[in-house]
């Protein structure tokens, strides 16, 4: 029988930076490699830039980031806030990024990251969510259908990744 360690959701501290930084790009490369096996991966930022664009995050709660820490190690960790597309409700959030370590995929750790940063919106006063995530990561889409988003089909968009260059679907949902 397995044990599953149990994971707590806290709020980011500047502590947690390079933590996030680093689980970022190992859960990034780790769906990359699943999209476009043999493929390199490509780089949007550099270990050092993710890590202050976090640390900013963190100090400023632009987004609002909270980790999931799993006894004392950060395994996963969501940014949200309110919507950043444009002509948007201020009453409509979105993740605006949920990544997970992938030693730890399909342990909870992510529905945990979820339903802290749900219960953050709400608090905030938003009564619908949205999240953009890249077509073809299968693991990605399941995670946000199972969690009630629907796929907005009219919302496909292409942005870089690097080099690269991806398409992206918007996912909206309730939040009550």
């Amino acid at each position: 029988m397995s044990l599953i360690t149990p994971t707590e959701v806290r709020p980011a501290t500047q502590r947690d930076a390079k933590a996030i930084a680093e689980v970022q790009a190992r859960s990034s490369q780790a769906a990359f490699n699943a999209l476009f096996p043999g493929e390199t991966v490509p780089q949007a930022s550099t270990p050092e830039t993710s890590q202050a664009y976090w640390r900013e995050a963190i100090e400023y709660s632009e987004p609002q980031v909270l980790v999931a820490v799993q006894k004392t190690t950060v395994v996963g960790f969501v940014g949200f806030d309110r919507s950043r597309d444009p002509k948007t409700p201020n009453t409509m959030g979105e993740i605006w990024a949920i990544y997970v370590e992938p030693a730890n995929w399909g342990q909870g750790v992510g529905l945990a990251l979820w339903d802290a940063a749900r219960e953050g919106l709400i608090y905030e006063g938003c009564t619908k969510v949205s999240a953009w995530v890249p077509l073809g990561c299968e693991r990605a889409l399941r995670f946000h259908d199972m969690a009630g988003f629907k796929r907005e089909m009219t919302s496909i968009k292409t942005v870089p990744m690097g080099a690269a260059r991806i398409e992206e679907i918007r996912f909206k949902r309730d939040l009550s």
